[in-house]
């Protein structure tokens, strides 16, 4: 699915109030500029029983005290008991997710610091990590951009 589909799939499902879509419309620019920068259109990304995201705590080597939570993201299915113990759990599942919508939920996701796409099936080497904070500048940029009055042009008169 390209990412045009899969924007218009994310305002076609969202919820009706008047907000959520135009919303979604308006940060859809950010969304696809991060997205195109990914190797894949969606990934894989392993649930729980309950369907919750599964997060890992990475610990800084140098510094035990700093951790991040990160949602990894797999280019297959195959991919996921490369990094995840909890990818061979049969209590997990492995859902294949847009990519625009893996973005999309970060920003509600709290608990969450980054997403980190996994770029090349087979390896772990390459990675592309997504922070969430750069994401909401990114998408609150948009929507300053979109609410900005159009400029008026000084030679108008």
């Amino acid at each position: 699915m390209d990412l045009e589909a899969q924007i218009q799939l994310l305002i076609d499902n969202a919820p009706r109030d008047g907000i959520t879509p135009n919303l979604i419309a308006a940060i859809a620019p950010a969304l696809r500029a991060i997205a195109q920068k990914l190797r894949h259109s969606q990934y894989y990304i392993l649930q729980n029983s309950e369907s919750s995201w599964v997060l890992t705590t990475l610990s800084n080597l140098t510094n035990p005290g700093l951790e991040k939570r990160v949602l990894y993201a797999f280019p297959t299915i195959q991919d996921v008991s490369l990094i995840s113990p909890a990818g061979l759990d049969p209590q997990m599942l492995a859902k294949i997710i847009p990519v625009t919508h893996i973005l999309f939920q970060l920003v509600a996701l709290e608990p969450v610091d980054s997403i980190i796409f996994l770029e090349t099936p087979g390896k772990t080497t390459h990675t592309v990590e997504i922070r969430r904070t750069e994401l909401e500048k990114l998408m609150q940029k948009q929507l300053r951009q979109q609410r900005s009055p159009k400029q008026i042009p000084p030679d108008i008169a």
